[in-house]
């Protein structure tokens, strides 16, 4: 694991540097290091930190092969208008690199990422979700979580389709969890904008182990626009689901944990392994031509910087919530965990070559291209859709939150939470349905939080650096430097935003579609496990 204080200190670099582009080298190739030892001494010392810096018995990525794996594709169901589609959650055996012993993973449909769900804009559909899970996790969990307690199930499971409009009784709300040999069946209406999104474990308390075991896989929802604009498609579209891990060298998944038996909970997690679409280090055969890539971070916590090796510039036409207005030329993206980017890229100038897909200055996969000639019929247009930027003036209410975290007594990171409230203290965020809400995230912390909102989408007004000391001191907001306009690939639909540390960050949201409660988190799964996880309801006019 990370030591947390550097990643800290990377992360604080970043805040001040994204926007104009400039991303520190050692920013994301997140080395292992140890963390500090620690013992009880306040009520806020509950986990001891173990010392992960020489971790034996866990695979070496550099002594396995690179490229010689061919890259998944998770199988694709069609869903149909009154047609009922089954997945089942099960444990099952993969081969995550040629070299490597199958690894027991929780999968949905029976493989990592599970089976790539397209439906249609305005064609809503039910899955029926059914638990065929063992009944002891694989896993630590740790009983002294929020909702993770001794009295619970050790396995229950509750599956989010992370960036829907649902009901909330559809919604994977974390606490309508259920246990093995049970099913849960969801409607989706699919009523809003083509996108990509994602489905995982929501499981209040553990769904950070589920996660981690391999319970996630996409949702493409499709409309008439987007299917017109003639973008690369059929076998030159390819989903890209980006994770890390750490393997016992027999193949089983490592977890870290704290040391203590009792509290196994450590605030953040990385692997050296990291897998695209279930394999290590896998080779994509590409023809010379377009190719359209869905990528997801699926990581419990490690951000990507993705680029080509060759520093080439593709692409980027979507986010998290649908098409952008036009496309964005980038040389490199930053992903948080939970967020997506549709990104198209020209193979043709490599007809015969390879390139490698890279996270800062380690490869994640190959492209190598084919020899061949070939017709490529596909375009990225100029305009990609209407997407009027929303404004400070169309909110009718401000939230100032806070992003708030508790150190022990050798500042290791013990609890997180937004607006300094628990997850089952009184909810305090009542938007009314159809109404529209500008959010201030005050940002108390030394870290970038991936925050996300159920149910809404939204869009990010700005970044502002502000004096955090005197904050802390008074609660005034006192603004150091100039707003930050979000840049070009940010500007669209979101449902995930990168709140840096330093700064407040402003989004505006429109809470239409249903009544009810939902959560909004940080997207950091150990984070959101301890307590970085709050309700919010929408009632009615």
């Amino acid at each position: 694991m990370v030591d947390s204080t550097q990643r800290r200190r990377f992360l604080r670099a970043a805040a001040w540097t994204a926007a104009a582009g400039v991303i520190p080298p050692r920013l994301f190739a997140h080395d292992m290091h140890g963390m500090p030892s620690g013992k009880v001494g306040n009520k806020l010392c509950m986990h001891p930190m173990g010392d992960t810096s020489h971790l034996p018995g866990i695979i070496d990525p550099n002594k396995l092969a690179p490229f010689v794996d061919p890259l998944p594709i998770p199988p694709t169901l069609h869903a149909q208008v009154g047609k009922l589609l089954r997945i089942r959650m099960a444990q099952i055996s993969q081969k995550l690199h040629r070299d490597l012993a199958p690894t027991t993973l929780w999968t949905y449909g029976g493989q990592y990422p599970g089976p790539t769900i397209e439906a249609r804009t305005g064609q809503g559909i039910n899955v029926a979700w059914e638990n065929a899970l063992p009944l002891k996790h694989m896993l630590p969990v740790d009983h002294a979580i929020c909702g993770a307690e001794a009295d619970k199930p050790e396995v229950r499971a509750i599956v989010h389709l992370h960036g829907a409009k649902v009901p909330h009784k559809d919604d994977g709300f974390p606490e309508d969890w259920y246990v093995p040999g049970k099913s849960r069946t969801h409607h989706y209406p699919n009523t809003q904008d083509a996108a990509t999104l994602w489905y995982h474990d929501h499981a209040m308390g553990i769904n950070r182990l589920n996660m981690y075991a391999g319970m996630a896989g996409l949702y493409l929802l499709r409309d008439d626009h987007e299917l017109s604009l003639g973008l690369p498609s059929g076998d030159e579209e390819i989903p890209l689901v980006i994770a890390d891990r750490l393997l016992h060298e027999d193949g089983r998944l490592y977890y870290p944990d704290s040391g203590d038996a009792n509290a196994p909970w450590v605030p953040e997690v990385f692997g050296n392994l990291t897998l695209v679409n279930g394999a290590i280090l896998p080779r994509a055969d590409v023809q010379p031509r377009r190719y359209r890539l869905r990528v997801l971070n699926a990581a419990n916590g490690r951000f990507y910087h993705l680029r080509l090796k060759d520093g080439r510039p593709f692409q980027v036409i979507g986010s998290d919530q649908g098409l952008l207005a036009k496309p964005a030329t980038l040389k490199a993206i930053f992903l948080a965990p939970g967020e997506r980017a549709d990104i198209v890229v020209d193979f043709a100038y490599l007809r015969g070559g390879s390139v490698e897909l890279m996270n800062d200055a380690l490869p994640l996969m190959q492209f190598k291209v084919g020899q061949g000639e070939v017709k490529d019929d596909s375009r990225v247009p100029e305009a990609l859709r209407e997407l009027p930027r929303v404004t400070e003036a169309s909110a009718s209410k401000t939230r100032e939150l806070t992003l708030d975290e508790y150190s022990d007594c050798v500042a290791t990171p013990m609890l997180m939470l937004l607006n300094g409230k628990r997850w089952h203290d009184e909810v305090t965020e009542k938007p009314v349905l159809g109404s529209t809400e500008m959010w201030s995230l005050v940002n108390l912390t030394e870290d970038t939080h991936p925050i996300h909102l159920h149910l809404v989408r939204f869009q990010i007004l700005d970044r502002r650096p502000y004096d955090v000391g005197e904050y802390i001191k008074s609660k005034t907001l006192h603004y150091v430097g100039p707003a930050q306009v979000p840049p070009a690939h940010e500007q669209g639909w979101k449902d995930v935003v990168q709140a840096y540390p330093g700064m407040v960050t402003r989004i505006v949201a429109t809470f239409d579609g249903y009544a009810g409660r939902y959560a909004w988190h940080c997207h950091l799964a150990e984070h959101e496990a301890n307590e970085m996880m709050r309700p919010f309801e929408v009632v009615a006019a």
